[in-house]
């Protein structure tokens, strides 16, 4: 008699669905908060040598140093901090979660808000206990400072700017969590370079402060690199749940090269910033869109019927995110990623028609 997976899988993972990217091919894809922008010409001609060059055949060497020593210079991480690189912040997240996950653990963060720090804290086998945000999406402090109070988390997960609302939580509020905090405060700022705004700075000051950033949105999805910041006691036992060779050869060098070139990456991001606006503000001027404050590069969106508009707009060529059914609070909310003028401006159109179309 053949064994299942019914047999040997435990109750939680066959319970699961797995995570779903839908098909995108000859749409729109303004659903993952990707940097529309590709490199220049030259730039993608000098990638090309620099990355034909590497030594595919070899391991990397797993210290990363040189892509360490550019984030440090380029990125801004405080001297006195060490860094940890990771195969995209996913992973960054597992490894947190594995390490910190003993009998009986707690973690905590604010719901709604990246699905990943839920997953990984229930695979590593600790206690995931979401808090709600306020009706008006904003950070219910005085909530999450009780349930702190009472679970004693071991983690405590801040996305900032969070995702999918898209504003960054109150600074004040933020500096509470971090008194109040018996474990770690993990400040997810995956969006940082819409948000031009960071805790990077305060880590001397706090020394429970991890700092956990990825490249992807700043134009790189594709390379799947993340890195966290923190002291160097934190980054040392981390270090110790990282798998050996992690990143591939070809994602460091890339990731190195990137760097060496981040202006053109930052203006690319500042370009967003400026849409971004534009796009709310376009958003704004749609009967029936109410628009949410966003330091990322996307958009929240409330309409009525977002499930009917999402699929209205996908027939139109555009696809975007619905997360009406991801979490009460976002009830007829959709996520709008910011693209090209051109793509902002198919996805006015789609939206406007589904709206009309309903």
């Amino acid at each position: 008699m053949s064994t299942t997976p019914q047999d040997l899988l435990r109750p939680d993972i066959l319970a699961m669905s797995s995570y779903h990217v839908p098909p995108a091919a000859g749409l729109v894809k303004l659903d993952a908060m990707e940097n529309p922008y590709a490199l220049p010409g030259a730039l993608k001609r000098a990638l090309a040598d620099r990355l034909a060059a590497v030594a595919i055949n070899r391991y990397p060497a797993p210290s990363y140093v040189r892509l360490k020593q550019l984030i440090r210079e380029k990125l801004g991480v405080p001297a006195g901090a060490e860094v940890l690189v990771g195969n995209g912040s996913d992973e960054l997240i597992t490894m947190i979660s594995v390490a910190t996950a003993k009998p009986g653990a707690t973690v905590v963060a604010p719901a709604p808000s990246f699905v990943m720090y839920d997953l990984s804290t229930r695979l590593a086998g600790s206690r995931f206990m979401p808090v709600p945000l306020a009706a008006d999406l904003s950070l219910d402090v005085d909530a999450m400072l009780a349930a702190i109070a009472e679970h004693r988390p071991a983690v405590v997960w801040l996305a900032y700017p969070n995702n999918p609302t898209g504003d960054c939580f109150r600074r004040a509020d933020v500096e509470r969590i971090l008194a109040a905090a018996p474990g770690l405060v993990v400040l997810d700022e995956a969006y940082q370079p819409f948000a031009l705004d960071s805790w990077m700075d305060e880590l001397s000051r706090h020394d429970h402060l991890v700092v956990m950033r990825t490249v992807s949105k700043l134009g790189l999805a594709g390379i799947r690199i993340g890195y966290m910041a923190a002291s160097p006691r934190w980054i040392a036992e981390f270090d110790k749940v990282r798998p050996p060779y992690n990143v591939s050869v070809l994602d460091e060098a890339a990731a190195e090269f990137a760097l060496e070139h981040l202006d053109v990456l930052q203006a690319q991001c500042a370009r967003i910033r400026d849409d971004r606006e534009r796009l709310r503000a376009a958003l704004d001027a749609i009967p029936g869109v109410a628009t949410f404050p966003s330091r990322a590069n996307f958009v929240l969106v409330r309409v009525a019927g977002a499930t009917a508009v999402a699929a209205g707009m996908r027939e139109r060529g555009v696809l975007i995110k619905d997360v009406s059914r991801m979490h009460p609070l976002l009830a007829d909310c959709l996520r709008l990623t910011v693209g090209t003028p051109d793509e902002n401006a198919a996805m006015l159109e789609a939206l406007r028609g589904a709206l009309a179309g309903r």
